[in-house]
């Protein structure tokens, strides 16, 4: 056979394809595509030049800065612009609401406390995540409690405020030897001690003795203290907002997940009953509910029992918070495919494990948009408790206006709490979609 031969032919050179990567082209792809696109950009530029504009010569280019009345305000600009004064001589009763100025660094340190206790959550070599979390949600409210209300402490409540302090320093001391040494504080000491090859019971002995000895100093520590009383009636603005939806979110997790795991029970009377209560407290508005505990809780206590009206609203909100989050639970639950059960249940697991080692943790990885978007919608309900008379963040805006020198004075406060309901609500968002990118759970996001 004759060999065949290859001619080369030469190619025409081609142009390079276009570069689709840079912000022109980006551009170019979303905002200019056609023609209705192109309209659509014009339009919506427009629209937000507009409302900027407006927003900026009310706000600052024609707005007060100094005056002692609102009537001085109107006298400067009229209508035309902002009245900023009224809103910096209330500002501090719009964060602290009537909490006595002279201890307001307590409500500032407690609220420090919570920044020092969660830093730890975010240190990549700290492995303890979990239960630094948890010791977070059930020991700080108590460390806390005493830092914002203060008065005479019991035997009780002086443990219970020293297990708070007990835990902040476990969690620094873990934190600490596990970005040094990769051992938590317990399994560290025991090295130190050098007991690391002893056996299991002598080494937990050890961890429970320092454990104690922890706790004894914090005892001793918490009876110094003394921090003079302040009643919950003079809690108010961004702060009482905090403490009611921090409380109501802290709580609604955990008890949805027992009412979602309730209701898809197979034992008849706990189906039944998480069942009804979830579709109760579903089916009626929130400032019903607030109404019904703030008139009838105290009739369902014993007699003499005083009902604090901020607890009140607590438990009211705790309630309906945690019977929306058991449904979000619920549908996270119902989207694990059956073949992760029959998985667990071949390897011989039995029902919880299989629930909290292979099916919460999908569940709620799946569901953490929904999750977040309840803690959002709690975060802003919490303004119906100014309809049963706690002075919120809300009701602190409005009584700026009901002030003699700031009569009238209603568009700037409720500026103010726009911007700042805003900011944590777009904390929390923000957070949810880097948390969804961290666990890979939802659709990629670019």
């Amino acid at each position: 056979m004759a060999q065949q031969t290859q001619v080369f032919v030469p190619q025409p050179d081609r142009p390079p394809p276009p570069d689709t990567s840079g912000p022109l082209a980006w551009i170019r792809r979303n905002l200019f595509r056609d023609i209705p696109n192109t309209l659509m950009t014009f339009v919506g530029a427009y629209i937000i030049f507009t409302v900027v504009t407006a927003i900026v010569n009310w706000a600052l280019i024609d707005a007060v800065w100094q005056a002692e009345t609102r009537r001085e305000c109107l006298d400067a600009v009229g209508r035309a612009g902002a009245c900023w004064p009224g809103v910096a001589a209330w500002f501090e009763n719009l964060i602290y609401g009537l909490y006595p100025k002279d201890q307001v660094w307590r409500i500032n340190l407690g609220f420090l406390a919570l920044v020092v206790w969660m830093v730890p959550l975010w240190l990549p070599k700290v492995a303890s995540k979990i239960a630094i979390g948890l010791s977070a949600v059930m020991l700080y409210p108590f460390l806390a409690s005493y830092f914002f209300l203060g008065g005479e402490k019991g035997i009780i409540w002086t443990a219970l405020i020293a297990a708070g302090l007990a835990g902040l320093i476990w969690v620094w001391a873990t934190a600490l030897t596990e970005m040094r040494t990769g051992k938590p504080v317990g399994t560290w000491l025991v090295a130190r001690l050098g007991q690391a090859d002893t056996d299991e019971i002598l080494q937990r002995r050890i961890k429970q003795g320092a454990a104690l000895a922890l706790f004894a100093m914090a005892f001793l520590m918490v009876t110094q203290i003394s921090f003079e009383e302040v009643r919950t009636r003079f809690w108010g603005g961004l702060f009482l907002t905090l403490v009611i939806s921090g409380i109501g979110i802290t709580f609604s997790l955990p008890a949805g997940i027992l009412l979602a795991l309730g209701r898809r029970s197979k034992m008849p009377v706990i189906s039944t009953l998480c069942t009804l209560f979830i579709e109760l407290f579903r089916s009626v508005p929130l400032i019903t509910i607030l109404f019904m505990f703030n008139t009838m809780l105290p009739l369902f206590m014993p007699a003499g029992t005083e009902v604090n009206q901020l607890v009140r609203a607590i438990v009211a909100v705790c309630l309906f918070a945690a019977a929306y989050m058991a449904e979000v639970i619920r549908g996270g639950l119902q989207a694990i495919p059956s073949g992760q059960y029959e998985a667990a249940k071949s390897l011989g697991m039995n029902y919880w494990q299989t629930t909290s080692q292979v099916v919460l943790p999908q569940a709620l990885k799946i569901m953490i948009p929904t999750i977040v978007g309840n803690f959002i919608g709690l975060f802003k309900d919490t303004t119906l408790v100014s309809i049963i008379g706690l002075f919120d963040l809300m009701n602190m805006a409005r009584a700026v206006g009901e002030d003699t020198d700031w009569l009238g004075l209603f568009i700037e406060p409720f500026f103010v709490v726009t911007l700042i309901y805003f900011v944590f609500c777009f904390a929390m968002s923000s957070y949810s979609i880097n948390l969804e990118k961290k666990l890979a759970a939802g659709r990629d996001r670019t």
